[in-house]
């Protein structure tokens, strides 16, 4: 799909989309809580549909009505999926769910698309050959059986987050205590942190006992349990910078309480349109694209923390990198850094390209509000914020979309 965006200044009120990385966790717990939960405010986006799909494959039932879903959990000790778990392009979903498929000592196969399936999953394979469990891998699928023991796990704190996530939902079963040690440097701990507030609604405890150690007790049961699903910074960020670039956007459905990494997103923003700041954005990879957009149409920035940005769906610093260019801007890319100069900036001369990759795609659609311009590959936007073009349309910036 072709996305055509008009050059124009952003005006009005949006209601964020709901966070699909909360959304997620809340479907598992759920999955795993004997009774009904009710979850509110769920995103139909591709990557929550797969959790629930995947859930279903697993035999729990997933009904959804409107953005109100109902879980009846089951005990996934002794689960029989139906048929393999297709994950599609959801890492989070991948993720998240070896460790809980392993919980039911069966052949379980998890399907994924092969860009997924490059991207790392070397914690878990790596795991399989320390503790005993089976794990094998092709181009297409993840093949696993259990069990899981209780012990000690050693996880790369640098890698990613999910598989940690994926073990606390599992570990809880057992019948003995485990313990979680982060091999540093660790980043995305407000991620954990994510998954550790979803579990304690389901009555299931997990908790910090250093920087670094996380403590989880064994023979629990997850309960069911009434949720809202809080709004998202990360996809709410797009239209804060409409609003740094001279729009005026007002955001409802945020909860300014929230414990999302994504959070600063505020205070980056605010920070680049005063001037050219050193960043940290390890604990806030999602957000990468857009700051790197904002520092472009602006004064630059520098950002640290940015290896793991090459591990998403797309090589994000170098996807922007190329992308920024057209906009006659310079960026370099180090290993763990990049730096975006500031530039005449200016109107592309051709399509730019979303790089499969949905926040690439935004991150360019809040630039050309100010340009004009097209991006190629734009259905990418579904992969966690459907209706994106819809609310940048809402706000008064022309939007055309195209079948290629």
């Amino acid at each position: 799909m072709r996305a055509v965006i008009k050059n124009g200044t952003a005006r009005g009120r949006i209601t964020a989309p709901p966070s699909k990385s909360i959304a997620h966790r809340l479907l598992i717990c759920a999955a795993m809580a004997e009774g009904e939960s009710v979850i509110r405010g769920v995103s139909d986006c591709d990557d929550v549909e797969a959790t629930s799909d995947c859930l279903r494959a697993m035999g729990v039932p997933v009904i959804r009505e409107g953005d109100t879903v109902k879980v009846r959990g089951i005990d996934f000790r002794t689960a029989s999926p139906s048929a393999p778990l297709c994950c599609r392009e959801s890492g989070s979903t991948l993720r998240f769910l070896v460790p809980v498929c392993l919980a039911c000592g069966k052949n379980v196969m998890l399907t994924a698309s092969q860009s997924l399936l490059r991207r790392p999953m070397s914690v878990y394979s790596a795991l399989a050959a320390e503790k005993g469990y089976m794990y094998s891998q092709d181009e297409t699928s993840v093949m696993v059986r259990g069990p899981l023991q209780s012990g000690e796990y050693r996880v790369p704190g640098n890698i990613s987050s999910q598989f940690v996530s994926g073990l606390l939902f599992a570990l809880p079963l057992n019948p003995h205590d485990s313990t979680i040690v982060l091999v540093p440097p660790v980043e995305s701990r407000p991620y954990i942190d994510l998954t550790i507030d979803a579990l304690a609604k389901a009555g299931v405890k997990a908790e910090w006992r250093d920087d670094r150690t996380l403590f989880v007790p064994g023979s629990q049961r997850y309960k069911p349990f009434d949720a809202q699903v809080e709004g998202d910074y990360s996809g709410a960020a797009f239209f804060m910078a409409l609003s740094a670039l001279g729009g005026s956007v007002g955001i409802d459905g945020l909860n300014r309480d929230s414990i999302q990494g994504d959070r600063v997103c505020e205070e980056y923003i605010s920070l680049l349109r005063k001037g050219s700041p050193a960043l940290y954005i390890g604990d806030c990879p999602d957000l990468g694209p857009l700051l790197f957009a904002v520092a472009a149409a602006g004064h630059g920035g520098v950002f640290t923390g940015t290896s793991r940005l090459r591990l998403k769906e797309s090589d994000r610093a170098e996807a922007m990198a190329e992308e920024l260019r057209c906009f006659g801007t310079a960026v370099t890319v180090r290993d763990d850094s990049v730096v975006v100069y500031p530039a005449s900036f200016h109107a592309p001369q051709e399509p730019l390209h979303g790089h499969g990759d949905h926040r690439i795609v935004m991150a360019l659609a809040v630039l050309l509000t100010i340009t004009g311009g097209s991006i190629l590959g734009a259905e990418a936007v579904s992969k966690s914020f459907p209706d994106f073009f819809k609310k940048l349309s809402d706000l008064g910036i022309g939007v055309e979309l195209y079948d290629d």
